[in-house]
């Protein structure tokens, strides 16, 4: 069997040693190459490694192939998945290889926002409960390699780029949180990308659960054509609920008060109860669940709380990539300064104006800062800043005590990144600055 594997990022590279370790002639193609590519390519059992290559010479390698691999940062609209779609060449994920390869049993989590936190908790819960349990598939661990350990469960951090090529992909308990406009400069519309969302239940069976965000029509509008057992969850509604600053199972006994929770936003309340869903169903116990969010106390670039200056309280949320997201982050608080900004996703920026009665003043950052000036023009005042040490002194100028400071930036990091945690940590370094 010959492969074509398309990218060599961390999840490309991991996809092709173990094709390779399987038997397949497996050739590598790098759209951009870099000295991380090339040292990965050297430790790689591959047929080659085909750097930049012309469109005759990507094409020719699609049709000699029997399958085609993408990492999971190659966008749908690449020339040579195009190709072999319109050559009805297999185009699988590293997903839909481990689902050929492996009986693990897995626990899946997608959501425009939440799953790495969730999926974080699941495996704590698991944890908690004597099982060996890791997260793996769209974090630091690929799937292809996590199968490879040994584990009772992995729980499987599943984005839309994962699921998009999946056929047989079947994980026992399957978890979508949310669905909100994310991800338009990977998918052709909203419609696909919720289509690719979708595909984490589209292999479960009547033996399976789907845990199901009640509150989301969308989520909601796909669970009804899941085969699998349907089990919901929300704030207001859903099996697993909350109710007088409580966190309710099913049978509407009390899984945890709110207040033992190390914080109880809206979005903190919904991923607790998603997970102890999903737990739940992956047969942990009532008391592990519990020790789990107990001890939990969140995730970095996350609404953390990363200094205080003049009664101002300064919040890195830099994870909130999208609007959604930074929406979210913006009705945590009475009074605040929003920055925001960075590289758009194709998506609609204007909708954070709907909550700018919360803000006292905005600073646009990077490439959007214009998008993010017009989005709030006449509804707050805006300032642009050219830096995040210069964001962060703008902001503090425009904040009075008791407000907080909020990098929320709603894009994309790449502009002036390599990630959100690069981002989020230079946002960190500026506040931390200010007591010097």
């Amino acid at each position: 069997m010959r492969a074509l594997v398309i990218g060599l990022g961390v999840a490309g590279a991991s996809a092709a040693r173990r094709m390779g370790e399987r038997g397949w002639e497996v050739t590598v193609v790098e759209d951009r190459p870099s000295d991380a590519s090339r040292a990965r390519a050297a430790e790689l059992p591959v047929v080659g490694v085909v750097d930049a290559p012309s469109d005759e010479t990507l094409m020719g390698l699609v049709d000699g192939a029997d399958v085609v691999v993408p990492s999971p940062g190659v966008p749908i609209a690449h020339a040579g998945i195009q190709r072999a779609l319109a050559r009805r060449v297999p185009v699988w994920t590293e997903f839909e290889l481990v689902s050929r390869w492996s009986a693990i049993p897995m626990v899946a989590v997608t959501g425009t926002n939440g799953k790495t936190t969730v999926t974080t908790l699941i495996t704590s819960m698991l944890t908690a409960d004597g099982r060996r349990a890791l997260a793996a598939g769209n974090n630091d661990v690929p799937l292809v390699d996590a199968i490879e350990e040994d584990l009772d469960v992995v729980v499987v951090e599943a984005s839309s780029f994962r699921l998009e090529f999946t056929e047989t992909f079947h994980p026992a308990v399957a978890v979508w949180l949310n669905f909100a406009e994310d991800h338009l400069d990977w998918h052709p519309s909203m419609a696909a990308y919720a289509a690719a969302k979708a595909k984490i239940w589209a292999a479960q069976g009547p033996d399976d659960v789907a845990i199901v965000n009640a509150e989301d029509e969308v989520v909601v509008q796909y669970a009804r054509h899941a085969r699998s057992k349907v089990v919901t969850f929300g704030l207001d509604e859903g099996d697993w609920r909350l109710a007088g600053g409580e966190l309710l199972r099913p049978d509407g006994s009390v899984l945890l008060p709110v207040a033992d929770l190390w914080r109880s936003l809206p979005s903190d309340c919904a991923n607790a109860l998603a997970a102890a869903a999903a737990a739940t169903h992956a047969g942990a116990s009532v008391e592990a669940i519990r020790a789990a969010l107990r001890e939990f106390r969140g995730l970095p670039h996350r609404l953390s709380l990363v200094g205080e200056h003049g009664g101002v309280r300064y919040y890195d949320d830099s994870k909130a990539t999208d609007p959604h997201a930074a929406l979210a982050a913006i009705r945590s608080f009475d009074s605040a300064v929003l920055i925001a900004g960075g590289r758009n996703k194709g998506l609609d920026l204007s909708v954070l104006a709907s909550e700018a009665g919360r803000l006292r003043a905005v600073v646009a950052i990077g490439e959007a800062a214009g998008e993010i000036a017009a989005a709030f023009d006449g509804r707050a005042p805006v300032r642009a800043a050219g830096s995040m040490a210069e964001a962060v002194a703008v902001a503090t100028d425009l904040a009075e005590p008791g407000d907080a400071v909020v990098l929320a930036p709603g894009c994309a990091s790449f502009d002036w990144y390599r990630n959100y945690g690069e981002r989020g940590d230079d946002f960190a370094r500026a506040v931390a600055e200010l007591h010097q």
